[in-house]
């Protein structure tokens, strides 16, 4: 099993409800506040733009590690284009959800319709600070360096079911107030994300949240 295709068994349905208010660490900053002002400052982007490191340790299979650069521009365009493994693909482009994982499964893309915005699973910036208190008990662990930059480390745990992990850390970059790292307790695997580069409000080209299906390969719906 390869990365892609740990990656795609990573994806979960789209989150909904509520749920009670973030608790936080005794003698620690508040929890609530961070993930409220992350949340702010997610919710303020005309656009991001990161470089990715992704590490999927999977006691089932050997550890798969990837990278490329994930964008994201309003409720509805969101894309990870891989470098390694090369030519892979996540896009979601206004109307539709295409996952291409040609390590796994060169022949074919699949085309799903987009559950809604904003668009969660996928699309990680949504899915955890698209109105954090609502859906996640929220403690301040400790803070840490991450690539030179300041950072608050929190711990994330659902209280509605059917959210796909059961439990998240995120680096909260103190200065942006965006994420620098993620790492979700997936049930079957631990997924890392590693954010560097990131850049804020910029212009995305329109290609890049555009699907274009290469030469042989189906699209499966």
């Amino acid at each position: 099993m390869g990365v892609g295709r740990s990656l795609l068994l990573a994806a979960v349905v789209a989150l909904s409800g509520a749920m009670p208010a973030a608790a936080q660490t005794p003698g620690g900053p508040s929890a609530d506040a961070i993930m409220e002002r992350a949340s702010r400052a997610y919710k303020a982007l005309s656009s991001f733009q990161a470089d990715f490191r992704q590490r999927i340790d999977d006691p089932l299979v050997e550890q798969g590690e990837s990278r490329g650069t994930l964008y994201q521009r309003g409720t509805n365009r969101f894309a990870m284009r891989f470098t390694e493994p090369a030519n892979s693909a996540i896009v979601i482009d206004g109307t539709a959800l295409w996952v291409y994982l040609p390590e796994d499964d060169p022949r074919n893309v699949r085309k799903l319709p987009m559950p809604g915005e904003p668009v969660y699973n996928y699309n990680l910036l949504a899915w955890l600070l698209d109105r954090p208190a609502e859906k996640y008990r929220a403690t301040w662990l400790r803070e840490e360096s991450v690539d030179g930059n300041k950072t608050d480390v929190l711990l994330l745990e659902p209280n509605l079911p059917n959210i796909g992990f059961r439990r998240a850390t995120v680096w909260i970059d103190r200065a942006l107030g965006l994420p620098r790292r993620l790492e979700f307790d997936e049930k079957i695997l631990i997924r890392t994300i590693n954010l560097s580069r990131i850049r804020t409000n910029g212009t995305i080209p329109a290609a890049i949240f555009t699907f274009r299906v290469p030469s042989g390969v189906r699209v499966v719906e």
